[in-house]
């Protein structure tokens, strides 16, 4: 963090340890990746064992199609059948088309409809953190912990510290404690937005004038990035997420720093002017 220099020894140790964390487990695109990430929350948990059981639905179907099809090719061709059949209609076959479809639907609709009212919201949730898009970057409140609140800034080229993604690392990290039940509300102040986090299982959209919520859970210290998973202007693909999962005794001291650190920020009015202008100087 671009902070450090400003820390006491104490904090430092704090934000030298959540970085080794971080380093150890990366939750991000790989090349050549065609499945999802791993699931490191419920949420995301749940979301991959209804892909399989959709996938495999899938793959029936496909396969009995397939060998319907090839059944007709060889069965009914013209060399085997010179004349052929005039039934225009079958009863019972097309029951059958109709009520299959429908059943299957509903073998997918009852744990589809089950995954959304577990991934809308947590009766009672051990935090909250608020979610605010920009055009183009997010800003993040802690309102159960003093509501202090910071901007975080996609990292230029010449910024990135080894092992930092390009596109995907910020200058100031979002600290949570993993196993909490974390409750996201984000929205946001100029055109719409959405909070995505692939590994954790969260994506929702953030709308100028409402506030949106929804909530996970991390299973796993590290690093977790995502990007803005909404078409919101030319520099939409420049406003990524970074998340930093810690211990629960780490993410408390990481607190205490935060409550002095960021209550004393004074941003530049011109800084963030630039960067809500989009202009190439900002970026």
């Amino acid at each position: 963090m671009r902070h450090l220099a400003k820390l006491g020894a104490a904090a430092a140790g704090v934000i030298g340890a959540l970085g080794a964390v971080g380093a150890a487990v990366a939750q991000q695109p790989a090349d050549w990746e065609v499945d999802f990430q791993t699931a490191l929350s419920p949420s995301m948990e749940r979301i991959v064992d209804f892909n399989l059981m959709v996938t495999i639905i899938i793959v029936i179907i496909s396969a009995f199609v397939l060998g319907l099809m090839a059944w007709i090719v060889v069965r009914y061709n013209k060399k085997r059948n010179p004349t052929p059949t005039r039934t225009t209609h079958n009863t019972m076959l097309e029951v059958v088309w109709t009520v299959v479809p429908v059943i299957i639907l509903l073998i997918i609709a009852v744990p589809s409809f089950r995954l959304l009212y577990y991934t809308d919201r947590v009766e009672e949730a051990d935090m909250t953190l608020k979610a605010i898009g920009h055009q183009w970057y997010w800003s993040y409140e802690y309102p159960d912990h003093g509501d202090f609140t910071f901007d975080a800034l996609m990292l230029e080229d010449d910024e990135l510290e080894e092992g930092q993604p390009r596109l995907l690392a910020t200058d100031e990290a979002v600290v949570l404690p993993v196993g909490a039940k974390i409750r996201l509300l984000t929205t946001a102040d100029d055109v719409i937005h959405s909070w995505a986090v692939p590994a954790l299982g969260v994506k929702m959209d953030s709308v100028p004038g409402r506030v949106n919520e929804t909530w996970f859970q991390i299973n796993r210290e590290g690093m977790y990035y995502g990007q803005c998973s909404e078409l919101c202007g030319t520099l939409h693909g420049f406003m990524p997420i970074m998340i930093e999962a810690v211990s629960q005794e780490d993410f408390d001291a990481w607190v205490e720093y935060a409550r002095e650190e960021f209550a004393a920020a004074d941003d530049s009015p011109t800084e963030l002017a630039a960067l809500d202008a989009g202009a190439p100087a900002a970026r």
